[in-house]
């Protein structure tokens, strides 16, 4: 009897009949004679309704309480589904992060798996359980509760396959992955099979569709990674080693990321000491600075443009006015209103000429650049909102997306 991972996630959760229905479909999975580790999101919006209780007290509530806070969600989930399932006849039992000894490292409320035992887990199924754990938690090695961030039940999915050397199915609203999202362009074409590689892109530049670092631990253990719809059984996307035939395309997807803010600082002098020391100072604020790009010196000073996510920007401020106050005189500004495009394909490394025809294409619309970076396999600009509609349809009809 082979074990599988399923995650299910809150829009999956968000009624009592939803989660009755996961019960029956876990049910036929485990009359199939599959042995099952099912993991859970919190209920609907429950996650966004516990963060916003906390901050209707305090604007500054404590990482380690909210941590506390925000675990309670996947509890509810995770113990409605087991009894559920019980009362089907089908034998299950729930667990926490903390009582599977899911060791995590890091900040409270952005923490990452460093461990897990799986030998409870194991005798469970030995046992015949279906066993049900809560994602997106952990505990500390100071036995405090922690939570791995945005997605983290996508995390808690895959590193339990990668213990258990299994297969991990990961269920959500939408049946697979798409060339774009279409919501965004409508007649999008859903792809059977992607790289972790291109998968890894696209979602860190904003596709939205799994977690990152979710993905990351999918290839490092060569997990194969199904995206699947909720409800149905319509055939998802399969998320793999690279084979030969993802090569053929130059790009594969497009992503938009419309989550992200522009800090553009100028006259900053020219000394690689002073720039380390910037950056260094908003990665203390545990602030993920995106795409840079630096001017060419004048008079021993540049300009330097770097994307965050919006909800530092606040932060990043604060730093900015402690250099121009009692570091050095500059001036900078900000834009919270910008639109990044990526587009990501494999084909890249062995097609030539993606990025001129890229250039060709936002030119002819007369689409302006603020930043632009690329890797062997993406290239990601920074444009301005207006222009963001204008550019899917471009690029999706030169590529065929």
């Amino acid at each position: 009897m082979p074990i599988i991972v399923q995650k299910y996630g809150g829009s999956s959760l968000e009624t009592i009949d939803k989660i009755i229905d996961i019960a029956k479909r876990i049910a036929k999975k485990k009359s199939d004679n599959y042995k099952l580790v099912v993991v859970l999101s919190a209920m609907g919006k429950t996650t966004d309704y516990l963060m916003d209780m906390a901050f209707k007290i305090s604007k500054n509530p404590s990482k380690r309480e909210l941590a506390v806070l925000m675990s309670t969600g996947e509890q509810v989930s995770i113990a409605l589904l087991s009894i559920a399932l019980n009362s089907m006849g089908v034998s299950a039992v729930s667990y926490t992060g903390s009582q599977l000894n899911i060791v995590t490292e890091g900040f409270h409320t952005a923490s990452r798996i460093a461990d897990i035992n799986e030998s409870i887990i194991l005798n469970e199924i030995n046992k015949n359980n279906v066993v049900i754990v809560a994602g997106f938690q952990g505990v500390n090695k100071n036995n405090e509760i922690t939570i791995l961030g945005r997605g983290g039940s996508d995390t808690t999915a895959v590193a339990l396959a990668a213990k258990l050397g299994c297969k991990c199915e990961i269920f959500t609203d939408v049946d697979g992955v798409y060339t774009i999202d279409p919501k965004l362009h409508p007649s999008a074409k859903k792809l059977s099979t992607i790289s972790y590689e291109e998968m890894i892109e696209l979602a860190s530049s904003g596709a939205g569709v799994l977690n990152v670092r979710s993905i990351e631990l999918a290839e490092k253990y060569n997990i194969p990674l199904l995206i699947a719809l909720n409800s149905g059984y319509i055939e998802g996307t399969m998320i793999k080693e690279l084979d030969s035939t993802m090569e053929k395309s130059s790009i594969t997807g497009l992503a938009v990321d419309n989550q992200q803010a522009m800090i553009t600082l100028n006259g900053v002098p020219h000394d690689i000491k002073i720039i380390s020391d910037i950056f260094g100072q908003i990665a203390k604020h545990d602030i993920n600075i995106d795409m840079i790009s630096q001017t060419t010196p004048i008079n021993k000073l540049v300009n330097i443009s770097f994307t965050i996510p919006k909800l530092d920007l606040m932060t990043t401020m604060k730093i900015m006015e402690n250099y121009k106050n009692n570091i050095f005189t500059f001036s900078y500004e900000t834009f919270d209103n910008i639109s990044k495009l990526s587009v990501v394909g494999i084909g890249m490394k062995s097609q030539p000429g993606v990025a001129a025809k890229m250039f060709e294409i936002l030119a002819e619309n007369d689409i302006s650049v603020h930043i632009i970076t690329t890797s062997e396999i993406k290239i990601s600009y920074v444009i301005n909102p207006d222009k963001q509609q204008t550019a899917i349809e471009a690029i999706a009809k030169e590529f065929n997306l």
